[in-house]
């Protein structure tokens, strides 16, 4: 790195508008991993990228000097093609624990990389975690141990991959420069380019339970993910997707799972499934596994059917050291001390109209299964199962869902969120089309 730059000259530059060198832009990545650049310089400067934004070079500059912070583990020794997929998040998103092992049943090798969930959204890495004995983190050569063996394998971040995200995250997060698309393409893509895959598949979600309120936004988030992606020699796709009402019937950790297994017995929610099939299929013909979605999905279907996509799970778990035997017996997976049917006030008919996914997502904090702050420890047994989606008839016995709670007093508490949730109107209703656009 160049001895001339300061990092208070960098700040004004980008203060007042100008266009970062790819230089400008490595001295930073690395001063904020090896300490040069100070806490409150970094924060100032994240704030003026907040503002004056980076235009499409600069964004990929970023994540490329992101990425070469750390590690950059290589796969090219392993046969196959290496394909993953992120999810931007959003409540009842199980889609990773579905898609991972569907996808290595297909041939694809997947090496996901995910996250841990804060606010009224669930990470991938949570729900693993509920699952008695499973690790999340795993050494580079225990990742790759387990992809070469299994197909798949699911972490969480080490501190060796992308280190300056991991600080720079915790500085956007408490100083209101997190909603800045450059900065999020940025330390998305820099995690995923970090795993030594060849492409990738992007959900990118949208509403009242997503990070992205508007499809405006979500498609904005997507065109520039998309973009690094070639700029990077990765090819991507993103599917805009809808977060207004729960993905599948079941938010939370141990509901989630079970959830997830059963959607590989054949038994899943239909629109859980159709994101998982859309975003696997995707992923298929990036890979190679696939010419169309046609031969795609005809690949999965028979994957979920001869059992070999739960296989693939129950080696997983095995592999990272949990126990697989839950596939079976959900009874060990953490189970809460006491469940609650909601149903609807007496004299109540008529259709679901809406079921807020926001508040849903409030639920599962309220009875502490879910994160305010990084620190926080969650419950893994409690949730929501049994979720009624829109459009479904309801009458005063319907059973709206059930609840799993640890407390009273915060099972109280969720269940009134829940009934806030769920809102109902005398004609029929329909939600809108799950997958709404695709960015290629």
């Amino acid at each position: 790195m160049s001895a001339t730059f300061f990092p208070q000259d960098i700040i004004v530059k980008k203060r007042d508008g100008g266009t970062l060198t790819r230089e400008e832009i490595d001295f930073f990545a690395h001063g904020v991993s090896d300490g040069r650049f100070a806490d409150y310089q970094a924060t100032a400067l994240l704030m003026a990228i907040f503002w004056r934004g980076l235009n499409p070079q600069e964004t990929a500059w970023l994540t490329d000097a992101m990425l070469h912070s750390g590690t950059v583990i290589d796969l090219r020794d392993l046969p196959g093609a290496k394909v993953d997929k992120h999810s931007t998040g959003g409540v009842g998103d199980k889609v990773s624990l579905i898609l991972a092992p569907l996808a290595a049943a297909c041939g694809l090798i997947v090496p996901m990389m995910s996250g841990r969930g804060l606010g009224h959204t669930g990470g991938t890495i949570d729900k693993l975690e509920a699952i008695p004995g499973f690790r999340v983190m795993l050494s580079v050569p225990e990742f790759r141990a387990v992809l070469q063996k299994v197909g798949t394998a699911m972490i969480g971040q080490t501190p060796q991959i992308v280190p300056a995200d991991r600080k720079l995250y915790s500085l956007r997060d408490v100083t209101g420069t997190v909603e800045c698309i450059p900065l999020i393409c940025a330390s998305i893509m820099s995690k995923k380019l970090a795993e030594g895959i060849d492409s990738l598949v992007l959900d990118v979600k949208f509403g009242r339970g997503a990070f992205m309120k508007t499809k405006e936004q979500a498609l904005e988030l997507a065109r520039a993910m998309v973009a690094i992606g070639k700029l990077s020699g990765k090819p991507a796709r993103a599917l805009l997707t809808g977060m207004n009402q729960p993905l599948g019937r079941a938010v939370g950790h141990t509901t989630e799972v079970i959830e997830a297994i059963e959607c590989l017995k054949g038994r899943g929610p239909s629109d859980l499934m159709e994101v998982t099939f859309a975003l696997t299929g995707h992923m298929l013909i990036l890979g190679g596994a696939a010419t169309d979605m046609t031969e795609a999905r005809r690949k999965m279907e028979s994957a979920i059917h001869d059992g070999s996509a739960l296989e693939k799970f129950r080696q997983l778990c095995a592999a990272q050291g949990g126990d697989p035997r839950v596939i079976e017996n959900y009874g060990l997976l953490p189970q809460a001390g006491k469940t609650i049917e909601v149903k609807p006030a007496a004299g109540t008919s008529g259709f679901v109209r809406d079921v807020d996914a926001l508040k849903c997502g409030q639920a599962i904090l309220a009875l502490g299964g879910g994160r305010t702050a990084v620190t926080d420890k969650v419950d893994h047994a409690v949730g929501i199962s049994n979720l009624i989606k829109i459009g479904e008839p309801v009458k005063g016995d319907t059973r709206l869902c059930t609840l799993h709670i640890n407390d009273d007093g915060k099972g109280a508490r969720a269940e009134a969120l829940v009934r806030e949730a769920i809102q109902f109107s005398a004609g029929a209703a329909q939600s809108p089309p799950l997958i709404q656009d695709l960015v290629q």
